[in-house]
């Protein structure tokens, strides 16, 4: 029995070359566009169960099954934008990106430079930019095509692409990281944010640091984002005079690019990715709305009893 998205074909056999094979093979790529595109797994599969359905109705003769199937999700994912948008509005709390958690599976790693910062970042463009600036820059889709798929004169694509570009410049990392820095600077920020130890905390933050933490209304979360170093140490010092510590730590990971972990406290399971800029945490980015976690697989919450951390 084959599988595409949540269609099963029973008994079809997945031979190279066929229509089936033609999409597998792309599929995961696909998912990462329309993930891209909409910051939520659950749309992504969506839309790419959409796009299946669509293409197993093609009569054949397609030259590029792989621009193709890019038209049809980048189409499918700007018709679900204009309603995400409006869900937006009315979203309790920051909203965040469903947490895109770095595999142990090297074949399953995404490097595509797209980090939490970035794809907030996207959110304020336009559909269209934001769809010209992620087929065009990320996703290496020729002009040409990018002007196919969104219906426009390949002059105003290349503004689109253009616009889009300047806006997300600011977003893109400036500062690298080695990742065993990077390691030492997570596992001391979970201890100190954990044991509520500021003086540890103020020497890891930024002066201007950014709190974003979405609960979506569904769990405990900080309503507003949490500006300047001054309010996060108050907060975390408050937090640890109201309750013992009891956050556990499943295992570091990668978010979405950047360094940072998977956590549970109360029985909530929570992760927390650290943007690091020059040696101090820029941005701490959390979420803890459990719609946004329910991808996550025994292998991503690294399936182990959770590591008890020492300062």
């Amino acid at each position: 029995m084959a599988r595409v998205g949540s269609v099963e074909t029973p008994g079809a056999t997945v031979r190279p070359g066929s229509r089936l094979a033609d999409f597998q093979s792309e599929r995961k790529r696909l998912v990462r566009l329309a993930y891209r595109m909409l910051g939520s797994f659950s749309e992504a599969e969506d839309v790419v169960q959409d796009a299946w359905l669509r293409w197993e109705q093609t009569d054949g003769g397609i030259d590029s099954p792989a621009a193709y199937l890019t038209r049809i999700v980048t189409r499918l994912c700007l018709d679900r934008l204009k309603s995400a948008r409006s869900r937006r509005e009315t979203y309790i709390g920051p909203w965040l990106p469903d947490p895109l958690v770095g595999s142990i599976d090297p074949e399953e790693t995404i490097a595509d430079d797209i980090t939490v910062t970035l794809m907030l970042a996207m959110e304020r463009l336009s559909p269209l930019e934001r769809a010209a600036f992620l087929l065009h820059d990320v996703f290496d889709v020729a002009l040409s095509d990018v002007a196919v798929t969104l219906n426009r004169e390949p002059a105003a694509v290349r503004q689109l692409a253009s616009r889009a570009r300047k806006h997300v410049q600011a977003a893109r990392r400036r500062f690298s990281v080695e990742a065993a820095e990077a390691d030492r600077i997570t596992q001391a920020f979970f201890v100190a944010a954990r044991d509520g130890d500021t003086a540890s905390l103020a020497s890891l933050l930024a002066q201007d640091v950014e709190i974003h933490s979405d609960g979506g209304g569904k769990v405990l979360a900080f309503r507003n984002v949490i500006r300047g170093a001054d309010r996060a140490l108050r907060l975390f010092a408050g937090l640890r005079r109201k309750n013992a510590p009891t956050a556990q730590l499943l295992r570091t990971a990668q978010i979405d690019g950047l360094p940072g972990y998977i956590s549970v406290d109360r029985g909530i399971v929570q992760t927390t990715a650290l943007d690091i800029c020059d040696g101090k945490i820029a941005r701490i980015y959390i979420v803890r709305n459990p719609d946004k976690l329910s991808h996550l697989t025994g292998k991503a919450l690294g399936n182990t009893s959770p590591m008890e951390l020492h300062p």
